[in-house]
């Protein structure tokens, strides 16, 4: 779906970790923390689509267009991360994510919907993470593909610890049909519209 408004301004960027997927904060606990608004001069009234926590980096869009937020966020259009998870993920860990597993949402039980989940056999090609991820000494990792279409708050970090695989770095590589590609930490590309 192409959505071209050239009154409206529409980013891709590859939010760093340690950033919060917004621009500023007038939270006096907050003005430690780092914001989009340091990668780049975005419009007044910009909006990042479906957060990233701060520990978690990758794709984020960001328009000015509400209504193209809505349908982002709306169930309709993908989502894909890969996590690198502690230890060598099992198949019957993969296979239950894809089913559903059952984590805590606002101090409910919710269990999530079937998605597609499956183990990477190699360390996928992403940069280098600015705080480094514990080393091998610690046991094995791996590196697992989750593609969802919802998205709860650090659903992916609580459905891998769900089936016993915490998540050490969390990357969302693909919204729809926008891939990260080989955008590098901290890149904003404007572009006309998100071919979704």
């Amino acid at each position: 779906m192409a959505i071209n408004k050239t009154k409206h301004r529409h980013f891709i960027i590859y939010k760093p970790y340690g950033y919060l997927s917004q621009f500023k904060s007038h939270d006096s606990k907050q003005q430690s923390k780092k914001f989009l608004g340091s990668l780049f001069d975005f419009p007044e009234n910009a909006m990042a689509i479906g957060r990233l926590d701060e520990k978690s980096e990758g794709l984020l869009l960001v328009t000015t267009n509400g209504k193209m937020s809505d349908f982002v966020n709306s169930q309709k259009v993908e989502k894909e991360y890969y996590a690198q998870v502690d230890g060598d993920i099992s198949a019957e860990a993969v296979k239950s994510l894809g089913l559903g597993v059952e984590i805590g949402f606002n101090g409910k039980k919710y269990k999530t919907k079937p998605c597609k989940a499956f183990k990477l056999n190699e360390t996928p090609n992403l940069p280098k993470r600015s705080k480094k991820i514990r080393d091998d000494r610690h046991g094995p990792t791996s590196w697992v593909s989750i593609t969802l279409n919802e998205g709860k708050f650090r659903q992916v970090r609580k459905m891998t610890s769900a089936v016993g695989f915490p998540t050490l770095r969390l990357v969302r590589i693909r919204v729809g049909g926008i891939a990260l590609g080989s955008m590098q930490v901290g890149d904003v590309v404007a572009v006309d519209g998100f071919e979704l």
